[in-house]
């Protein structure tokens, strides 16, 4: 039986991946808004729902790893490979994760963010 449940994985792999997902929305939020787009109020208004939408998610990951005593600290990072700590209930669990894999899935957190800010609109 693993020390740190899937559903603990998946909490700490958010709070891994959601700082990334806003740092890509708020760089391209930054290209556009410096564009020669003609028509950027469209473009900025689905990048700051997004924006909005992972920041509020970002802060209950936050808030429920501080209410479950959840912590993440940043390992090592070679050119293949990131390592994250997570500790949980007096555990560690160092987890390597391929980057592509950590790029696909901010992709798809990219993905759902975006499709969501545009049902918003």
């Amino acid at each position: 039986m693993p020390l740190i449940s899937r559903a603990e994985i998946a909490v700490f792999e958010k709070r891994v991946q959601l700082p990334m997902v806003l740092l890509i929305l708020e760089r391209d939020r930054e290209w556009i808004r410096k564009s020669p787009f003609k028509l950027k109020a469209p473009y900025l208004e689905l990048l700051d729902r997004a924006i909005e939408q992972a920041k509020g998610d970002l802060a209950e990951t936050i808030e429920l790893m501080r209410a479950h005593g959840m912590k993440v600290r940043r390992g090592s990072k070679d050119g293949n490979f990131s390592e994250y700590v997570f500790c949980h209930g007096g555990y560690e669990d160092h987890r390597r994760y391929l980057n592509i894999r950590l790029k696909n899935a901010v992709e798809d957190q990219l993905r759902f963010y975006l499709t969501a800010a545009a049902k918003s609109i």
